[in-house]
């Protein structure tokens, strides 16, 4: 659909009266109700009249509702007030409890195995592939002892590194 001059015309007039972009458009016909408001825009057609004018409100006297509360209050709270300004004005202040932080001690009868200190080239299927200090450093190897056939590591570092969720949600 073009935007002929006679529609141009008929668009700015229903504008003026102060239709809005719907009734305009359903008028028109062939055309969104987007499009009257994009066309509205290109034509700088920004002041309209208004179809409906709302009355005007009356301001309510105050002396005369003074007059008729005759009720006085004397009860004074007193209440501070802090004054909250800039980027503290949400800031909350608590007061801080201390909490008991619980420390999971390891599990006494715990043996640690003594690591082969195998490199990677040596690993196998069966050995622990539980890496040892930094892999950038010169003795980087890994743990080497034997893997059970439930995973990569021996017994010791399966119970590291495959914990019950149980005790990770305590933990948290």
């Amino acid at each position: 659909m073009n935007w002929t001059d006679e529609r141009v015309e008929l668009l700015r007039k229903l504008w003026s009266e102060g239709l809005s972009a719907s009734q305009i458009a359903a008028q028109l016909g062939g055309v969104s109700r987007n499009a009257v408001i994009g066309k509205v825009h290109r034509l700088k057609l920004s002041s309209r009249g208004r179809a409906t004018t709302a009355p005007a409100r009356q301001k309510k006297t105050t002396q005369a509702t003074t007059a008729t509360k005759t009720v006085q209050r004397t009860v004074t709270a007193t209440r501070t007030v802090t004054a909250s300004i800039g980027a503290t004005a949400l800031q909350a202040q608590f007061e801080v409890e201390p909490v008991a932080r619980q420390y999971i001690r390891p599990v006494e009868n715990v043996v640690v195995p003594i690591s082969r200190r195998l490199q990677l080239v040596q690993l196998s299927e069966r050995t622990c592939k539980w890496p040892n200090g930094d892999p950038l450093s010169e003795d980087f190897s890994f743990c080497g002892n034997e893997a059970g056939e439930s995973g990569p590591y021996c017994g010791y570092h399966s119970k590291i590194a495959f914990q019950p969720a149980s005790e990770r949600r305590r933990s948290r």
